[in-house]
């Protein structure tokens, strides 16, 4: 079996299950092949500008997020936990969220984006529904719901877990690691347009 890509959050016990970052649901949704090149062969990624300025884009959100009030999220009792790490050999996943707000039993995970569109993709609908799935299983609180706050439109959307987005998360992370386990590519985005950026382009030769 191939070796898993680094994850940031690495398991310490070499005996225990390799896990998933988070960050994989969503990139799986986009389009499976950027995982399949990530993980059966690693070091191939390239560093892009764009990857560069979105980092740095999200390093000053955060920045700002510290002065902002949490009653944009209607949640102006509840506790900020920033930069929050977790992992769940149970689930196989492993996190590392922007921001956790937590009120009493209940705790919403909050992301952001640097998307300019209106609609909210579902890739990103599950990478939060993931987050919240950890939070609930090793903060052992329920997590009902997240924000995915867009940096361009500085708007904060509420992002209901239901049980078809839950279900959704976990059939993703099988996949992906059936994938993995296997080294079979699977097929590329339907959305050719998607391609057109990708830093992966030149290892599809049967998309152009």
């Amino acid at each position: 079996m191939p070796t898993p890509n680094p994850d940031p959050n690495p398991n310490p016990d070499p005996d225990s299950p390799w896990l998933l970052p988070v960050t994989d649901l969503k990139q799986w949704d986009y389009c499976p092949r950027v995982v399949y090149y990530t993980h059966v062969m690693p070091g191939l990624r390239p560093i892009t500008f764009k990857m560069e300025m979105g980092e740095r884009a999200h390093e000053r959100e955060a920045r700002r997020e510290r002065r902002r009030s949490k009653s944009r999220y209607g949640l102006p009792e509840a506790e900020r936990v920033e930069d929050v790490q977790l992992q769940s050999e149970r689930l196989g996943l492993s996190a590392r969220i922007d921001l956790v707000l937590r009120q009493g039993n209940e705790a919403w995970p909050v992301d952001y984006k640097h998307s300019r569109r209106i609609t909210i993709a579902q890739h990103y609908k599950l990478q939060l529904v993931a987050y919240g799935l950890i939070l609930e299983d090793q903060w052992k609180v329920r997590s009902p719901a997240g924000f995915l706050v867009s940096i361009p439109h500085r708007r904060a959307e509420r992002i209901p877990f239901t049980k078809h987005l839950r279900n959704k998360v976990m059939a993703v992370v099988q996949a992906i690691r059936t994938m993995i386990e296997t080294e079979a590519i699977p097929p590329p985005t339907s959305k050719r347009g998607r391609c057109v950026n990708c830093e992966f382009r030149r290892f599809c030769n049967d998309i152009f």
